[in-house]
């Protein structure tokens, strides 16, 4: 993606968007809302040498959880709904004590369309093997990049939200979406 030789790249909310998607499950799911949730305060950098990428790292602010919408339910999501929805999810991260998210990999492998990231993903205080395809696109003059990955929360010690005794949850797996644009020079 890059001619220079040992470069080191920055990405933050200005430059992208992390998103965050939920499922709903329960006896009474269609009663709950599809949530599109967005991270407001990440960074990513990138470490090159001899042209290639060799270690990436991202760390997200876990307070900086906003809900931008909620898709199915009975009737929208409010805007006292959306402070709810952040709430729980401040509580059920427990974003007093564990204040960030973190994703690091050293190792990266091209592929046709971009990139193969394994590497350790970090919520609360749960640590795991993570895998991250990374696609890549030629702007011209900048580079555009996306990834998609599911992330289930349980596997990080993470109890999703529920409501009604467990008849409407949120589902343990939500899907975490990643693009940017990055200009080849700065």
């Amino acid at each position: 993606m890059t001619h220079e030789q040992n470069v080191l790249w920055t990405l933050d909310a200005a430059d992208g968007e992390l998103l965050v998607r939920t499922g709903v499950t329960g006896r009474a799911a269609r009663m709950g809302h599809r949530l599109t949730i967005v991270m407001k305060r990440w960074r990513a950098t990138v470490k090159w040498e001899k042209g290639r990428p060799v270690a990436a790292d991202l760390a997200v602010e876990t307070d900086s959880f906003q809900a931008l919408r909620g898709e199915g339910g009975l009737k929208g999501l409010s805007g006292p709904e959306k402070a709810l929805v952040r709430s729980n999810a401040l509580g059920s991260l427990d974003a007093g004590r564990f204040p960030e998210i973190r994703f690091s990999t050293q190792a990266i492998e091209k592929t046709a369309d971009g990139y193969h990231l394994t590497g350790i993903l970090q919520i609360r205080d749960k640590s795991r093997e993570h895998v991250i395809d990374l696609r890549t696109k030629d702007l011209g003059d900048s580079w555009r990049m996306s990834a998609e990955c599911t992330v289930r929360q349980s596997d990080y010690r993470v109890k999703p939200y529920s409501l009604m005794m467990g008849s409407v949850r949120v589902a343990d797996d939500v899907t975490v979406s990643f693009t940017a644009v990055r200009a080849k020079k700065d």
